[in-house]
């Protein structure tokens, strides 16, 4: 209702505006002035134009200019640099042509301003003109669009064998990452008919026995110079993952998984060095509004040399080993291997004995 109220009010204004107007106008004939004429008014305002023009584009390219390292963050991955010219190409195409085609208007407003005596040129079409700025347009824009649309296949087409392959789960309002243990590199299916509140927020399928080393981390750790693979999905609502230093940029999506492959090319460390900050720390970031805590879903992001993240893989525990009553999922023909491979018990012997007690039991 308020809503409606304000409307009519505007309406009404603009109404009571329009007819002052006329009402201007008709005082002015009633005195013997012609409706419209110019006065020297109409060169100063012409004038006032130009000026605009000057002074709104020296502002606007001397800002660019001076703050350009404020806006444009360090890239840290192969395909960033990449897309980095592409933004700088098109943004240096857009403003060449946002450039003349404001020089143009604000000129073409002083110099053909009314005048006395002047009548307005007749030019009624110019085939050529039209051609060309409809084709050379078209042809910018394709080619801008072509080469961006290849740029985006790259980063979502399959990955490679050799892949680092990391699941990130988004929920309102926190990101987990789902790692394959060292035991097999490789992760294990889920079904989101498996989730529960009491532990399994994968919905982690304990029947595959790839799933019997993964482990869960609350930090997304990844190798420098090696192709990464993001797999990612949401449990509730829309989210979206970005991580800025390394130009990645996907949509979390409920019942949709996702995904982005790329390599980053500087550790934590020397992204410090190289900014002089040791404060400096890479970060994940939600950029699609979910909810009141939106402002809160980070993650920390940390890039280390092969090496060290091997042995960071290799010092986490298992899901299945921080979550051992659901040993009990796994079928008993799977026991055994589950319960090695998730280092829940390192002594095999040891193990096959736990196996027999719980077929016993069963």
């Amino acid at each position: 209702m308020m809503s409606l109220i304000i409307g009519l009010g505007v309406v009404l204004v603009l109404v009571i505006l329009y007819f002052i107007f006329r009402i201007s106008n008709l005082v002015n004939i009633a005195k013997g002035e012609k409706e419209g004429r110019a006065d020297s008014a109409n060169s100063i305002n012409a004038a006032l134009f130009v000026v605009f023009m000057v002074v709104s584009l020296g502002v606007f390219f001397w800002y660019s200019w001076a703050y350009i390292g404020d806006y444009s963050l360090p890239v840290a991955s192969v395909h960033g640099k990449w897309t980095d010219s592409l933004f700088w190409i098109t943004m240096a195409i857009t403003v060449a042509a946002f450039s003349i085609i404001s020089v143009i208007m604000f000129v073409f407003i002083y110099q053909y301003r009314y005048k006395e005596g002047r009548k307005a040129k007749f030019y009624p079409d110019n085939h050529y003109l039209e051609l060309a700025w409809t084709i050379i347009p078209a042809i910018v824009l394709a080619v801008l669009i072509f080469t961006g649309l290849r740029a985006w296949n790259d980063i979502t087409s399959p990955a490679s064998k050799e892949a680092e392959v990391i699941e990130l789960v988004a929920q309102q309002f926190a990101w987990t990452a789902r790692y394959p243990g060292v035991k097999d590199s490789q992760l294990g299916t889920v079904n989101f008919k498996l989730i529960d509140n009491t532990g399994n927020e994968f919905g982690l399928d304990l029947t595959d026995k790839n799933s019997f080393d993964d482990f869960k981390s609350l930090e997304l750790h990844i190798p420098k110079d090696k192709e990464v693979l993001l797999k990612i999905r949401a449990k509730d609502v829309l989210h979206s993952v970005f991580l800025p230093h390394f130009r990645v940029k996907m949509d979390a999506v409920p019942g949709m998984p996702t995904q982005f492959k790329f390599k980053a090319t500087l550790t934590t460390q020397e992204m410090r060095d190289k900014l002089n900050n040791q404060n400096f720390n890479y970060e994940l970031a939600c950029t699609e509004i979910c909810g009141r805590g939106h402002f809160s879903m980070k993650m920390a992001v940390i890039v280390e040399d092969e090496a060290s993240y091997e042995r960071w893989k290799a010092s986490q525990e298992t899901w299945l080993k921080q979550n051992p009553e659901y040993l009990n999922k796994v079928p008993v023909s799977l026991k055994e291997a589950a319960m090695i491979k998730s280092g829940m018990e390192k002594d095999p012997g040891s193990a096959v004995a736990e196996v027999e007690t719980i077929r016993g039991v069963n």
